[in-house]
């Protein structure tokens, strides 16, 4: 048995604009994601047709793709925690201890890997479900009658469960076994080195990380989109007028402030790097969302969530095995139950498997720099059930009250019937209004702020993580030119899509994107595995396995 390889020299450029990056990465990066963008802004309408087209492709033939490999990501993660050669593995040297606490390290994890997604889904999807969903369109249950509720929290946990989390951990999994234990750069194509070598450090590698730009990218664009649509609202509810229509989605110029307040403030946060502007941003956020949340547990409909919590989990556990393998046929024919029931499932289950795939060079990266030191089990554990928990609260909360308030007759239609972002919006200006119109505004208000800096922390990640790829894995400072392309190339695809096709058009370019990364995910989990396999075999002969034991009997040159 010979030592892994512990070194991948990436070429970046010694000086000049591309000073300190890889310039094949960064350029055809670029260039894609500007293609991209040139063509939703001024062809609009071809490039909505598009789009539209490949999205009915994809569902045609890879939705049972993407339904089962998520699936597989689950078992890798829970396997790796049994496996004992694998669980006991420290990401990072041997005897290395973890850097942050486990409330830090939960706190963290949470906010990167779902961060603006509780404050649109939280209320939006359980009301979604509540409304249709399998079991509805089969004829079993009855849409908005409350032998539908168990099936209503089945799908939101289905969605924001360990499928979700288990796509994240694969990748910082990836990431932190092979840059912090084998020493090499922090990027993705350092975790395929088990099934390539050093030919990674070539074309082949190139190309890896150019997919998991385009896919950051496109997945952070999804999140922004929602955030930007949602933003509009909470603006139109606290008193600008003139950025929403009737119907309460975003207008062009509508569109063109959001982002520009947005971007422009992540841009900055960026800029600096992660400094006294994100630390207290992040401040913000946490006790914002804490307030919020325990607003929705005391008074709102605080026995129906937590019935709710307790019995969704259970039903979710139990139907897991099913759901995680069942894919829906269509029979072509536009309206039979077939095809509503496919149709529904590209809506919901592939839409969101694609975008945690999408999402997870960003959030895996992310959870790679905090989660040095742990063990693999502590990892996967800590990873995939901790964060999914916080979701359920959430969506038993949040969701529960909207829900209950529409069951029982009291909304009457007014959640129901507002846009998704603006749910949330509706809600408790239901809920509040009557008391005080004040209170009212200023929980609108409360919320404005919180989706704000949820929609700062990410952009501002997304951007120095794209820079961190582009860079080789160096994490130290970066050209400011290119974090303003980047900030400004975010916004412009947010808007571009938008403008050409809404958030459907973001949400077909994301199941687009996610594609070739998901094929990338597969091929690191076998790394994954066969690396540890090996590193098993190493230890019972005495072979060093980590970089520092390798370094330390090897012959200074």
């Amino acid at each position: 048995m010979k030592p892994p390889l512990t070194d991948l020299p990436i070429k970046t450029a010694d000086s000049g604009f591309y000073g300190g990056f890889s310039v094949n990465v960064t350029v055809v990066s670029k260039i894609i994601i500007s293609v991209l963008v040139v063509w939703c802004i001024f062809w609009p309408v071809q490039a909505g047709a598009v789009l539209g087209t490949w999205n009915a492709a994809i569902l045609n033939n890879f939705a049972a793709w993407y339904i089962w490999v998520v699936a597989f990501f689950v078992i890798v993660c829970l396997g790796l925690a049994i496996w004992p050669t694998a669980g006991r593995l420290n990401l990072g040297q041997d005897g290395e201890t973890p850097e942050f606490s486990n409330f830090s390290w939960f706190s963290m994890m949470f906010g990167a890997g779902i961060g603006v997604g509780m404050l649109t889904w939280a209320v939006a999807e359980p009301v979604a479900h509540f409304k249709n969903n399998p079991a509805v369109i089969q004829g079993v249950n009855t849409a908005l009658g409350a032998d539908n509720v168990r099936e209503a929290y089945v799908w939101s946990f289905l969605h924001w469960g360990l499928g979700a989390w288990a796509c994240y951990a694969i990748a910082g999994l990836a990431l932190a076994f092979f840059s912090y234990r084998r020493g090499l750069p922090l990027t993705i194509r350092s975790a395929l080195t088990p099934l390539f070598g050093k030919a990674l450090s070539g074309t082949l590698g190139h190309i890896i990380d150019i997919v998991a730009v385009v896919a950051t990218i496109l997945g952070v664009a999804q999140t922004l989109g929602f955030g930007v649509e949602q933003f509009v609202a909470g603006l139109t509810r606290i008193g600008f007028n003139g950025l929403a229509t009737a119907d309460g989605s975003a207008t062009t110029f509508g569109i063109v402030v959001a982002l520009l307040v947005i971007m422009g403030a992540s841009t900055l946060s960026a800029l600096s790097g992660v400094g006294k502007g994100i630390k207290w941003l992040s401040n913000i956020n946490m006790v914002l969302s804490i307030l919020l949340l325990g607003f929705f547990i005391i008074f709102g409909a605080t026995f129906f969530g937590a019935t709710a919590f307790l019995v969704g989990i259970w039903d979710y556990i139990t139907a897991l095995p099913f759901l995680s393998f069942n894919v829906y046929t269509s029979d072509g024919v536009e309206g039979s139950e077939a095809f509503k029931l496919a149709q529904w499932q590209g809506w919901w289950p592939v839409f969101y498997w694609a975008w945690w795939i999408a999402f997870a060079p960003f959030v895996g990266l992310f959870l790679a720099r905090i989660s040095r030191g742990r063990t693999i089990r502590e990892f996967v554990l800590g990873a995939m059930i901790v964060p999914s928990l916080m979701c359920f609260v959430w969506f038993a909360w949040a969701g529960g009250t909207a829900v209950d308030l529409e069951l029982n007759g009291d909304a009457n239609g007014v959640i129901l019937d507002a846009a998704n972002g603006d749910k949330i919006f509706a809600m408790t200006t239901f809920m509040l209004e009557p008391i005080s119109q004040v209170l009212s505004w200023l929980m609108a208000v409360m919320i404005v702020v919180l989706l704000m800096t949820f929609l700062v922390t990410s952009a501002d990640s997304a951007v120095l993580i794209v820079n961190t790829i582009n860079a080789a894995g160096d994490e130290g400072p970066k050209a400011r030119p290119h974090i303003l392309f980047w900030g400004g190339a975010l916004a412009l695809v947010v808007g571009g899509l938008l403008i050409s096709g809404g958030t459907s058009a973001i949400q077909t370019a994301m199941v687009i994107g996610a594609l070739p990364f998901s094929i990338v995910m597969v091929l690191m989990c076998l790394a994954l595995i066969k690396a540890i396999y090996n590193d098993g075999r190493r230890q019972a002969v005495g072979v060093p396995t980590t970089h520092t034991e390798i370094a330390a009997v090897t012959p200074a040159e």
